[in-house]
């Protein structure tokens, strides 16, 4: 039985290039001491306002879940790069704020990020970035 679906395999070539992207960058980002995961929780704390955001937000905003952000969070908070902080308007909500050791680890390693992109996507043309840019938008 001959079953071929362009779609199925196109997913699965994804799949495969995310992970191998994915263990590259976690190569580059060791030499700050953090991973690719722990990179896009600074990331999204050093693009918030006043660095810093609930526990639900950030992981919205990398794609994790809630219990998935907490378990990065812990080291992160063990190398005071990133401090609890109570929400003056709700005591319930804690917040995840960016410390200032955080943000000198997050602008150093994001220019060794910059570079490893740079790398990774050299292949392609500019012109080729933005239309994969936009497809993945669409995605």
């Amino acid at each position: 039985m001959d079953i071929q679906n362009p779609a199925v395999d196109l997913v699965l070539q994804s799949a495969l290039l995310w992970s191998g992207m994915i263990k590259k960058a976690d190569l580059q980002l060791s030499v700050h001491g953090i991973s690719f995961s722990e990179f896009c929780i600074l990331h999204r704390l050093f693009q918030a306002p006043q660095h810093r955001l609930s526990r639900i937000e950030l992981a919205s905003a990398v794609g994790l879940s809630a219990s998935g952000v907490t378990r990065l969070l812990q080291p992160l908070e063990k190398m005071l790069l990133v401090e609890k902080e109570q929400n003056a308007r709700d005591a319930r909500v804690s917040l995840v704020k960016l410390s200032d050791s955080g943000q000198q680890i997050y602008q150093d390693a994001h220019q060794t990020f910059g570079f490893f992109a740079n790398q990774f996507m050299s292949p392609l043309t500019s012109r080729q970035q933005d239309t994969l840019a936009e497809l993945l938008a669409r995605l």
